[in-house]
């Protein structure tokens, strides 16, 4: 066992393990590391704990030292020259007229590098504007183009659900986001409800994929013909993932009728999942069974109690 503490050094940002060595460490905590930047000011996040060593990637480089009142001052200078930076740097896209949208700036700890962040269409070609920037400066200067994506992380802002957005608070990394899981969770395929601020899908789609992956493989497809407990036929004509309903087109006395029964009292052949060979997937689906029966428990104590009530 090796013991490691995470740090992260942007907001949401994503978290490296460093050595804590004899460092009493204890969350947002701040410290100074050595990063392949160079030396960083970062924040603990996690606290200080023991993980196996084949799952940390080695070297694993050590604290330097736990950060002290000076170095909160430098962190804080820096904050506010980064500022100034943008104004010049801005002033100097303009002056070489290319089309770019500057994004942010960030000073590394000791003052070594001033990093641009920016988006553009395509390529730019920024020579210029880096040797202009690097007589001002007196440092090294390095431009890094982002994606739109990371343009919001950096930015902020607040989403459709009034929330501030996941990827600029507690979202580290970007995950794969396909339209495939809006269909699965039944959504409007209409981009402008389904996209972020960032005009990408919106990354909360991936939270519930798996939830709506194992209901959906409990239901019958609509259109598809089932048969009750009862012994009625009938069509699915639509169907409630989660409260796990199921409406049917049955005929009754020569006419059609819309029945609505619990996927439990149906019998259909039920939908095939992809086999991952993993036993973390039948654990999940234990989970998630778990929790299917312990709502449906919570919503028939509510219903008894309604009733009695009345």
């Amino acid at each position: 066992m090796i013991r490691i503490v995470g740090v992260r050094f942007r907001n949401a940002g994503k978290v490296y393990y460093f050595d804590p060595r004899g460092y009493r460490i204890s969350p947002k905590d701040h410290v100074i590391v050595e990063t392949a930047r160079g030396v960083e000011y970062g924040t603990v996040v996690g606290g200080i704990r023991e993980v196996e060593d084949e799952k940390v990637v080695q070297p694993l480089k050590p604290v330097i030292r736990v950060a002290t009142p000076e170095d909160d001052e430098r962190e804080q200078k820096n904050r506010l020259r980064e500022k100034d930076a943008m104004v010049i740097c801005q002033e100097k896209i303009q002056k070489h007229g290319l089309e770019m949208k500057l994004i942010d700036a960030e000073y590394t700890f000791d003052n070594n590098k001033v990093l641009f962040y920016f988006t553009a269409d395509g390529r730019i070609d920024f020579r210029e504007l880096v040797k202009d920037l690097a007589a001002v400066f007196k440092m090294r200067i390095e431009l890094r183009q982002i994606g739109v994506r990371d343009e919001t992380k950096i930015l902020g802002g607040v989403g459709i659900c009034g929330r501030p957005l996941c990827c600029h608070t507690f979202l580290s990394e970007f995950a794969p986001v396909s339209i495939k899981m809006a269909k699965e969770q039944n959504l409007s395929l209409n981009p402008t409800k389904i996209s972020g601020v960032c005009g990408r899908l919106m990354c909360c789609l991936k939270n519930e994929e798996e939830t709506y992956e194992y209901l959906n493989s409990r239901l019958p497809n609509v259109g598809e013909q089932v048969t009750t407990v009862g012994g009625v036929r009938g069509e699915v004509h639509s169907v409630n993932v989660l409260r796990q309903k199921v409406r049917l087109l049955v005929d009754v006395n020569d006419e059609k009728e819309l029945q609505e029964y619990d996927v439990r009292d149906l019998r259909f052949r039920p939908k095939r999942r992809k086999d991952k060979g993993k036993g973390k997937e039948r654990e999940k689906d234990a989970a998630l069974e778990k929790e299917l029966k312990q709502l449906e428990a919570l919503e028939r104590k509510e219903g008894k109690s309604r009733l009695d009530d009345n």
